[in-house]
């Protein structure tokens, strides 16, 4: 029995035989129009026109695989389903009557074959994407709309995320930046603990001592409990001392040090350098999120994520043991990574949550200025032929991936919709 949403799929697009068309009872079927797709509560198709018989319907259709999953779902005690004016059905496994004991015009669709067949080889396709290599042959200017689509789509739901940290917050847009920043600089594996340190790390505090880094830096890799227990090295002394200060001074509680991830990271990755180097952006970079908000040139951004760690992490990857002279600075990738995966969101949630439309496509400007991601899945998209040419296609593309390919989603996307209804696609 195929599925439920492909029917919907073949009604929309006329992807069934239309000659002949009768319903169940010999009356002969015309449809005038299919109707619109809802894909919420109520009847799958609202707004159609059919004609059955002489007589000219105008209403809604509701399509099923079995006649029967219409009581199953108990349509007949939805009063939202009285105007439907016609039952779409794969298998006439049982009559649907209405309230007035008259049969509900039902219509057996039988789906052509080809794109049938096409559907069921998307869901059972092994491939890196249900696609293949048969994405590469698509033109990307017949689906640089839906593009546009996938990353509003991915934007939206971080700015979800965003208004639950809002709300968690009491609307403390400053306290929200402060967690996102943090966030940013663990990256993928160490990001959660960041955001800990930033809710362990009063925002005041910062701001009361952004003048001495070395206390900034006390202040971060104390409440990291890097601090505790005893220390060799006379720079950890020394910013033990000055966090002891400082833990009185704002009644702080440090986090535990086994929360922190070191293992299988690059040197560079440590959180102890990250670290050091989100200490200087907060001793250098005072308003940060007003600049961040109201840039001008990308160059700007660029210019305040150009940040160095202290002079001691210039030997150091972590304390006490000493490295090679290989100073830490933040790197371009590193600064494009945090644009794209928190600032460009937070950028965007502020402009919906404000109304203001020039913040939103200020965020998808910037996308289109940075240059394509180089990860996991951007690599298996250039590995079938289809390539990025900025961050703006490399975020829609990881959208595609995830919400639609891995997903089986073929349906919903606009490509998938090609493969089906375009005979010489693979």
């Amino acid at each position: 029995m195929m599925k439920e949403e492909f029917l919907h799929f073949a009604w929309e697009y006329g992807l069934f035989d239309k000659s002949d068309l009768q319903t169940t009872e010999g009356e002969p079927v015309e449809i005038v129009a299919p109707g619109q797709h809802n894909t919420d509560a109520g009847p799958d198709f609202f707004n159609a026109k059919i004609k059955i018989g002489d007589t000219l319907w105008a209403g809604n259709v509701e399509i099923h695989c079995r006649a029967s999953d219409w009581s199953r779902h108990e349509h007949s005690r939805d009063r939202s389903y009285d105007n439907v004016i016609l039952h779409v059905v794969a298998d006439n496994d049982r009559p649907v009557a209405c309230p007035d004991g008259q049969l509900l015009p039902t219509l057996v669709l039988r789906c052509a074959p080809e794109p049938e067949q096409r559907y069921t080889a998307l869901l059972q396709s092994s491939e890196w994407v249900p696609c293949g290599t048969a994405v590469a042959q698509i033109d990307l200017f017949r689906i640089k709309y839906f593009l546009g689509r996938l990353l509003i789509e991915r934007l939206e739901r971080k700015s979800q995320q965003i208004n639950g940290v809002l709300q968690a917050t009491q609307n403390d847009w400053r306290e929200v930046f402060h967690r996102l920043l943090f966030r940013a600089f663990g990256f993928s594996v160490n990001a959660d603990p960041f955001e800990m340190l930033a809710k362990a790390t009063p925002m005041a505090a910062i701001g009361k001592h952004r003048h001495s880094l070395m206390q900034i830096e006390a202040l971060l890799f104390g409440q990291a409990g890097f601090l505790q227990g005893e220390a060799n090295d006379p720079y950890q002394q020394a910013l033990q001392k000055e966090y002891a200060f400082l833990q009185a001074k704002f009644s702080l509680t440090p986090l535990e040090k086994h929360i922190w991830k070191f293992l299988r990271l690059r040197p560079y990755n440590f959180p102890t350098v990250r670290i050091a180097q989100l200490a200087r952006l907060l001793q250098q970079s005072d308003n940060l999120m007003d600049r961040i908000i109201y840039f001008r040139t990308t160059d700007e951004l660029y210019t305040l994520f150009d940040v160095q760690a202290s002079a001691y992490w210039d030997t150091h990857f972590t304390f006490e043991k000493t490295a090679g002279q290989l100073p830490k600075t933040l790197g371009r990738t590193s600064a494009e990574q945090i644009l794209i995966n928190v600032l460009i969101p937070f950028l965007f949630a502020c402009g919906r949550r404000q109304g203001d439309d020039t913040l939103c496509h200020k965020a998808i400007a910037l996308l289109e200025t940075l240059p394509p991601e180089k990860n996991r899945i951007t690599n298996g998209w250039a590995s079938i032929g289809l390539t990025a040419e900025n961050a703006f296609c490399t975020q829609a593309f990881i959208q595609l991936k995830t919400n639609y390919c891995d997903k089986k989603q073929c349906l919903k996307c606009n490509i998938g919709h090609l493969k089906l209804k375009v005979a010489r696609l693979p």
